[in-house]
């Protein structure tokens, strides 16, 4: 029986809302970038492009060219987080944990570039005066310089048996000739090119306001003491020690689209309180920078300024890519309705007959007036060139050009099916 002995006090109060955080992504792109991305993998392990490869996975991001907003981020594989509810069978953890399903490759995976590349080495060429936009160089398939550790081959040479002749800049990147990068990066030098590699944000995080975002490596003397002439040819072609996320490459290329401007990247887009106030940018920079312990992700503070005419010139290379007859990714982008910017690249990650060769495309549109870039990177997917329907549908996607649904392009041009 109740007596009215007090036995506690208990305070109440009114619950209050947690800040709802609004991203930068779209929803619609994300869906068409994962099964872009999924259905260009299955392509290529079974056989829809000319060759078949074991591809293991890869990564796609979209983002905004002048703001630095990520639009869209695909990892393959992935995996439904529902498997999670009612706890996961060991077999299926075993099998996520041998297929790599838990690392965000967008951020986490860091892979040589090949010649997706070769603009950074264009770049630095121009500016230090070391090429000019009208200098021809002769590709004659081979290429050898004194000190150089061996004769290096232009791609083109172990397939066709001859090189690609004399290109200006503007030609060798719609061709994407070793020959001519193997030349410039030998006149540059490692000290003067790995400061514009630095410079586009490359070998750094980015920021993002993920976890687990890997910093990447950029060539050089620091990583590489006994530095060779050897290592300088395999540095400007976006080989050796150069290992970048697709995240950093689209930071990359939306600067060279934007004509230099540096960005910050995002998957941010407000921050909106429970008491109707909004987190200011530099709040919410300021707050991610210290919970995930960054320093240096800026690319403004390094004394480099690249002359507008310099970025024009690379510009008109990857315009090449997609447009000119012998670009290597001409046949994927015909009759697009949108020019796009674009660069195939192709890199074995060791020296047996079983190495995986890693496939990128890295693009922007449209070329005018540039307002996304996409790139992306299949793991053992063999051509640079299969890999830009990715980034096909996706743009299709965004410029509102394919409302009907995801049309691949799984056509072959044979003339080019070795291309790089």
């Amino acid at each position: 029986m109740s007596i009215g002995t007090i036995t506690g006090e208990y305070t109440t109060q009114e619950a209050i809302g947690g800040s709802d955080i609004v991203l930068t992504i779209d929803a619609n792109l994300q869906r068409v970038t994962e099964e872009a991305l999924a259905n260009c993998i299955w392509g290529i392990q079974s056989g829809a492009y000319s060759q078949v490869y074991n591809a293991k996975g890869g990564a796609c991001v979209a983002m905004d060219v002048n703001t630095g907003e990520i639009l869209a981020m695909a990892s393959n594989p992935d995996y439904t987080p529902s498997v999670l509810y009612n706890g996961i069978s060991q077999e299926t953890l075993n099998d996520y944990n041998n297929r790599g399903v838990w690392t965000n490759k967008a951020i986490q995976g860091a892979y040589s570039p090949g010649s997706t590349f070769k603009m950074v080495t264009a770049v630095a060429g121009l500016e230090t005066g070391e090429i000019t936009p009208t200098e021809r160089i002769y590709d004659s398939g081979v290429y050898w310089a004194e000190g150089i550790d061996k004769e290096r081959h232009c791609w083109i040479y172990d397939t066709a048996g001859h090189g690609h002749g004399s290109l200006n800049v503007v030609g060798a990147i719609e061709k994407s000739c070793n020959v001519f990068f193997y030349e410039t990066g030998l006149r540059v030098g490692i000290d003067r090119l790995s400061p514009y590699a630095y410079h586009f944000g490359l070998g750094k995080k980015t920021g993002v306001e993920l976890t687990g975002e890997v910093k990447g490596l950029v060539a050089g003397r620091d990583n590489e003491p006994t530095w060779t002439v050897g290592h300088m040819a395999s540095a400007a072609i976006g080989q050796g020690n150069n290992t970048f996320t697709p995240v950093q490459m689209a930071k990359y290329i939306s600067m060279i689209a934007n004509g230099g401007n540096n960005i910050d990247v995002t998957i941010v887009k407000d921050i909106m309180n429970s008491d109707g106030t909004n987190e200011t940018r530099e709040e919410i920079e300021n707050f991610v920078n210290e919970e995930l312990g960054l320093t240096d992700t800026s690319s403004t503070d390094d004394g480099i300024t690249i002359n507008p005419d310099t970025l024009a010139t690379v510009r008109e290379g990857m315009r090449r890519v997609t447009e000119g007859e012998a670009g290597t990714a001409y046949s994927v982008f015909t009759d697009f309705g949108v020019t796009v910017g674009g660069k195939t690249g192709s890199v074995e990650t060791g020296t047996s007959a079983n190495s995986d060769i890693h496939a990128w495309f890295v693009g922007f549109a449209p070329f005018d007036n540039p307002q996304i870039a996409v790139v992306v990177v299949i793991e053992n997917g063999g051509h640079g060139f299969y890999t830009a329907d990715v980034v096909k549908a996706v743009m299709q996607e965004y410029f509102g050009t394919n409302r009907t649904g995801i049309d691949e392009n799984m056509s072959i041009n044979t003339e080019n099916e070795y291309f790089d």
